[in-house]
């Protein structure tokens, strides 16, 4: 039986690059290539039901009053659509939020857009796995 390697759609390496570099720039609070990264019109959800556009989340990383040592992917699922792109993970974030420590398991799913030649994260959402 011959086996076949999967070939990743048009995209979707561009994609896995984008997601791994927003999950370094947000660990190492790297205020600048976020503002790069995440689109002018961000929806920024929390797993706790907290929903922050592009300016209120910059500024409180920059504040430090919400801070990340550990974004760690466990799995990746990628879809590229043209110029958009789905990217749905199993993550685990570890830091602090408004002085309350966190370790989360987390459901993650986000959107992309192709915009000026880069891509930008334009939705963020994520659930607490129990």
């Amino acid at each position: 039986m011959a086996i076949t390697a999967w070939a990743a759609a048009p995209g979707e390496e561009e994609l896995r690059q984008a997601e791994t570099g927003w999950a370094a720039a947000v660990q190492k609070g790297d205020v600048a290539a976020l503002q790069r990264t995440l689109g002018d019109r961000l929806i920024y959800t929390h797993s706790t039901g907290v929903v922050e556009d592009k300016k209120e989340y910059l500024e409180r990383l920059r504040k430090g009053t919400q801070k990340y040592e550990l974004i760690e992917h466990a799995s990746m699922n990628i879809r590229a659509y043209g110029n958009s792109g789905v990217v749905a993970s199993r993550v685990r974030m570890k830091g602090r939020s408004n002085e309350r420590l966190f370790d989360d398991q987390l459901l993650m799913l986000h959107v992309w857009v192709k915009q000026g030649g880069r891509w930008q994260l334009v939705a963020h959402q994520t659930t607490k796995l129990l």
